[in-house]
């Protein structure tokens, strides 16, 4: 499907409406109402189209944008349009797709990594504690665990939500992967109790993350 114009994506897009899929995304902070199945589906026809992409993120349109997410080069971007387009991703989704389908493909991840974790904005912090997260996993080298550990400690129990959650990831993340801080990770969860009782369906690994360390560790360990 090269060669298709945003207006038709658009209007495509309008077509796959559905209004309880939008009372259920709505609940999350999300303002679209299409089927994340459909939109994959899309995608997968449309292929990738870094133009395309572009003017579809340049809409209002949140369902756009997500499709934009997934049709564009992750590598195609300088850092200056990822800071920008960061910025602008206000709703859940689109943040955690632009952090995780393009900017920790982004040859330039890690100065972003750096500046936003430093950032006022606590949406645009969570996207770089989210990249430190990837480090933390992927590639610690060089990273200061120790001062991580003393930011979480000290300033997570009272950040906005998305950061929170996103410096809990980083606090479980480290407990898993590094056993010689896992203690300290455990001990730091347990003290602040930050998401203890958020609900967990049963099949699911509860966020709190003293359980969530536990468990990932038993599944290595088998």
């Amino acid at each position: 499907m090269t060669g298709t114009t945003r207006a038709e994506v658009l209007a495509e897009l309008a077509a796959l409406e559905d209004p309880r899929v939008r009372e259920v995304n709505e609940k999350h902070g999300d303002d679209h109402g299409v089927n994340l199945g459909k939109l994959r589906a899309l995608a997968k026809r449309l292929k990738t189209q870094q133009e395309l992409a572009r003017e579809l993120w340049e809409t209002d349109d949140t369902a756009a944008k997500l499709l934009a997410l997934l049709i564009c080069r992750p590598k195609a971007f300088e850092g200056e349009d990822l800071d920008r387009m960061v910025r602008e991703a206000r709703t859940p989704k689109v943040h955690d797709w632009l952090v995780n389908y393009v900017a920790k493909k982004n040859p330039h991840a890690e100065e972003l990594r750096l500046a936003w974790f430093a950032d006022p904005d606590p949406v645009v912090a969570s996207a770089g504690w989210a990249l430190t997260t990837d480090r933390v996993a992927k590639k610690p080298e060089g990273l200061d665990l120790t001062r991580l550990l003393d930011i979480i400690e000290t300033r997570m129990k009272d950040t906005p939500d998305r950061l929170q959650w996103a410096m809990n990831h980083c606090l479980a993340q480290i407990g898993i992967e590094h056993a010689g801080y896992r203690a300290r990770a455990i001990g730091i969860g347990e003290r602040l109790e930050v998401l203890k009782d958020y609900p967990t369906p049963p099949d699911c690994t509860s966020p709190f993350a003293p359980a969530w360390i536990a468990e990932m560790v038993r599944r290595q360990e088998k």
